[in-house]
């Protein structure tokens, strides 16, 4: 097992790793929208949310020389379902013509009351 820690993503909020990597698979943290510089998410709206969520986790990705392109599953959270339709929207414009698995919920809450945290599971093709 590799703890994965990214200089570039921000900075953990807990005892965990950005991502561990396990045989041929990256097990990425969940992602909200924090903003790596300030340590805050800067954005109200859930289509900025998202894309901030979803780049942090590129972030994670690139420095275990992976990309979006590699994920096989994700799990997206959403602080309210009524946010699905411009999530998802995001969500397909960002991954392109690449559909990994997904699971989406709705909870209670997320850190810094963030609108969606997403987390995922890439592959290495080595």
């Amino acid at each position: 097992m590799t703890n994965i820690f990214s200089e570039a993503a921000p900075r953990a909020i807990g005892p965990y790793s950005h991502a561990i990597r396990t045989g041929n698979l990256l097990y990425c943290s969940g992602q909200t929208p924090l903003e790596p510089e300030s340590m805050r998410i800067e954005t109200t709206d859930i289509e900025s949310q998202t894309r901030r969520a979803l780049r942090n986790l590129e972030i994670i990705l690139q420095d275990a020389g992976l990309t979006l392109a590699d994920v096989v599953k994700t799990n997206v959270y959403l602080s309210d379902m009524a946010n699905f339709g411009v999530m998802n929207a995001v969500y397909a414009e960002c991954f392109g013509s690449h559909r990994p698995a997904r699971t989406t919920v709705a909870v209670l809450g997320l850190p810094h009351n963030a609108l969606v945290e997403i987390e995922c599971i890439a592959e290495f093709k080595d």
